[in-house]
């Protein structure tokens, strides 16, 4: 038996596992019965290993505040809806004690007390941005004239009363950021506390005019994330504003803007709509960085009732397949977006042919027989071409014989005459066409001069007249590339955005990293569900719901970083714990007789599809023969386990009560456990432990056995890239494990491939497409909390 000192040290270390500051964790040790009160909370909820402090905090709050509250013996469903997420404020805990302490003995109405406490409410950003945004605007005038000084309590109790069951942080934490959006950040005078002894200011007059401080920098305060993701956008009508400046190497500027003009016969084709693009390469798999993309440019369309165009950029027939194309289509598809219109960089090679012609007739392209090689060496050196000069004529017949296949792979390019002295790489006579000899999946064999990306990106935005060209950082510098071609062809110009790209810890999200896994060995195919390829999340089970959130919640920035894998995790298990139905399941199973039953013993027993939330519930058979989780029996009880033991009662959840009588041992491991059932008593208390288990479909039939698969992080490290070229060494040997003779009740036998689960106590399943007559497999798409990465890295 642990000594006293062993027992406060163990409660310190558990209270600190859920966030408590130390100062506070120290004082709950040090007051037993309080000790002993947070303890039990915190078994109720199955949170003895640890959580995040806005659960501890509503465990802390149930234990100092309610102790004595509502039937201790009902408690447990409370702590169950904080450890679910369900519960996530002190205002729905108060109203979750304050409906049970109205019951009394009478059963409880479970969708009443949710309903009463706003259990399952769900209040977005969005839904709080909207709020506050709305409240601001009501008191505009006096928070402009007032600035800092004005007390903003009574907008915080504005938002919170029009959302009851918002998080009073984040509305808090909203509020700030949206006022430092509306102020900027706070002047001098904003830091002297006003003299409350002089007049206050009046007001403007209704119609006075009142001068708006100018706006933060939306990339340092990124507080219009939660609000709008795309408010930072102009207005299409706006794109006749100078987009960039281009800058070069002789000291002058081209300031690239639409002219009246350009932009009139843009506006004509669109009628002033927002027009974007997905604009993936057909060669690989999407992974989650895809996702974003989409969010930003179907999500851009969506949110101003735009359009949206997906097309491919296939301008390499050489890494191009139609495997990638239809798969594209797919994902685009599976998460719930429809293109506009679907489209191929190749439909426009004839007009893209016809602007090369141009190019060179107006001395902007020449014919260069450089080797890839000597090009780097000459951009090195900052040298032009030696054929950079070569006459217009001589250049146009070149470039003939190049797209009559007359001139051999390799010996020729047509390269655009921008400034091969620019500081910027991206102006350094980029290749407009090159030779293959490879016929294309979408444009057959018609050609044998391909153009490259540099040169048809920008081209195909202007001919399909999209008003904002969206993409992530890495392409920022090719800005001035992008606007000198669209300016020396006079055509429409989009407006350019860059944004920071989406990278995860514990992943790897570059193409040649997921080849290198793939095509080795490593992982499993692309969709292999410990890649974060959209296929690979798919199969595991994430719906398309939860990638949006997280793309919602992390918003649309140009500050890089990686974002935490519990990220991701946390709005899987939100959409899941919403969407997916109960079931009872063991992976590792242990035989459980019970004895006082008759050998054909058959009875069904309600158990419930979402406990606590609906009344709806599903047949399980219990039967004579059942079968628990190995770890749920120990040979000898000890304190603090509420499981199975000899003597000892459990409760077989949604069945009824079990006695231990005995059991067998072989080969030093137990191979049977005895008992005894009987149903739980009206008014009867249960006991703590509640077991998950599975009992045969018809006495004597053993349950349908399942492949269930385990997974973790497929990197130890958080941050892969730090690893250098050793990102191999640092994979995670425990990334897969695989648990065969897993058992559950039937519905999950007979359910098809995709189908979604939350296996109760161990965490959500997805029904992988390798399951077929005779074989079933799950995968495991996260587990029911937070895993703790941190152990990893030793491992």
């Amino acid at each position: 038996m642990a000594s006293r000192e062993e027992q406060e040290q163990e409660a310190e270390r558990i209270f600190l596992s859920i966030g408590l500051a130390e100062k506070t964790a120290k004082t709950a040790v040090s007051k037993k019965k309080f000790r002993g009160e947070l303890l039990e909370v915190i078994e109720e909820a199955g949170l003895k290993d640890g959580c995040d402090k806005s659960r501890g905090t509503l465990l802390y709050t149930s234990a100092s505040t309610y102790p004595a509250n509502a039937m201790l013996h009902r408690r447990h469903f409370i702590q169950e809806y904080i450890s679910t997420g369900k519960l996530k404020s002190s205002d729905q805990l108060e109203a979750a004690f304050k409906f049970l302490s109205t019951c009394g003995e009478q059963p409880v109405d479970w969708k009443k007390l949710e309903e009463s406490a706003g259990i399952g409410v769900e209040v977005t950003p969005l839904q709080i941005a909207e709020e506050v945004a709305k409240v601001l605007s009501a008191n505009k005038d006096q928070l402009t004239l007032e600035r800092y000084h004005m007390n903003t309590g009574k907008l915080l109790a504005a938002v919170k009363t029009a959302l009851k069951w918002a998080d009073g942080s984040k509305v808090k934490q909203e509020l700030d950021d949206q006022i430092l959006q509306l102020l900027g950040p706070k002047r001098e005078q904003d830091l002297v506390k006003p003299d409350k002894k002089k007049t206050k200011e009046k007001k403007p007059k209704e119609n006075g005019a009142v001068a708006e401080a100018a706006p933060a920098n939306a990339e340092d305060t990124e507080a219009w994330r939660h609000a709008d993701p795309y408010a930072f956008l102009p207005n299409p009508a706006e794109n006749n504003k100078v987009h960039t400046t281009v800058n070069f190497s002789n000291g002058t500027q081209l300031r690239i803007a639409n002219s009246a003009e350009k932009l009139a016969e843009h506006l004509k084709v669109t009628g002033g709509k927002v027009v974007t693009r997905f604009p993936p390469e057909p060669n690989g798999y999407l992974h989650i960085g895809h996702a974003k993309a989409m969010f930003v440019d179907f999500g851009y369309a969506e949110r101003y009732n735009g359009d949206c165009y997906l097309r491919f950029d296939d301008t390499n027939p050489e890494a191009e397949k139609q495997e990638y194309i239809d798969h594209i289509q797919d994902i685009v598809a599976w998460l719930g977006y429809t293109p506009y219109k679907v489209t191929y960089s190749s439909d426009y090679f004839t007009e893209l042919h016809n602007f090369a012609i141009q190019l060179i007739k107006s001395g902007n392209a020449y014919v260069d027989h450089q080797t890839a090689d000597e090009i780097k060496a000459y951009r090195e050196e900052r040298r032009p071409s030696p054929w950079r000069d070569r006459p217009i004529e001589e250049s146009l017949k070149l470039f003939e014989d190049m797209r009559r296949g007359l001139v051999d792979e390799g010996k020729a390019t047509l390269r655009m005459r921008m400034d091969p002295k620019n500081d910027n790489y991206n102006m350094f006579d980029l290749i407009a066409y090159r030779i293959k000899f490879t016929p294309h999946p979408h444009a057959g064999d018609a050609w044998c001069i391909y153009p490259s990306y540099d040169y048809t990106h920008c081209l195909v935005d202007a001919l399909e007249n999209i008003t904002h060209s969206l993409c992530t950082l890495e392409f920022e510098s090719r800005r001035a590339s992008y606007y000198w071609l669209l300016h020396v062809l006079d055509t429409y110009k989009p407006v350019v955005w860059e944004y920071a790209r989406l990278n995860i810890t514990h992943n790897v999200l570059s193409k040649r990293k997921l080849n290198r896994l793939v095509t080795d060995g490593f992982v499993h195919g692309w969709d292999d569900p410990r890649l974060l390829t959209l296929a690979g999340l798919r199969r595991r089970g994430v719906t398309p719901q939860a990638i949006k959130n997280l793309c919602q919640e992390i918003g649309i920035t140009r500050s890089d970083g990686e974002i935490h894998l519990h990220k991701l995790d946390h709005h899987i298990r939100a959409d899941l714990d919403a969407t997916s139905p109960r079931v009872l399941a063991v992976l590792e199973p242990r035989r459980l007789v019970l004895t006082n039953l008759p050998a054909d013993h058959f009875l069904t027993c309600d158990a419930r599809v979402f406990p606590g939330r609906t009344e709806e519930t599903y047949p399980v058979p219990l039967t004579r023969v059942v079968y628990i989780a190995a770890e749920d029996f120990r040979e000898v009880d000890s304190k603090g386990y509420y499981a199975l033991a000899p003597q000892k009662n459990v409760m077989l959840k949604y069945a009824g009560i079990v006695t231990c009588t005995g059991f067998e041992k072989s080969g030093g491991k137990v191979t049977e456990v005895r008992g005894e059932f009987r149903p739980l008593q009206a008014g009867e208390k249960p006991p703590k432990g509640v077991l998950s288990w599975v009992g045969q479909p018809r006495p004597g039939v053993e349950p349908t056995m399942f492949e269930a698969r385990l997974y973790d992080v497929l990197f130890k490290t958080s941050s892969v890239a730090d690893t250098g070229d050793d990102w191999l060494e640092d994979l995670n040997p425990a990334s897969l494990t695989t648990k065969t003779g897993a058992v559950s009740t039937p519905r999950v036998t007979e359910a098809a491939p995709g189908t979604r689960f939350q296996m109760e106590r161990l965490g959500y399943f997805c029904v992988d497409p390798d399951s077929r007559p005779g074989k079933l497999v799950l995968n495991r798409t996260c587990t029911l909390k937070e895993t703790n990465l941190a152990a990893l890295k030793g491992a």
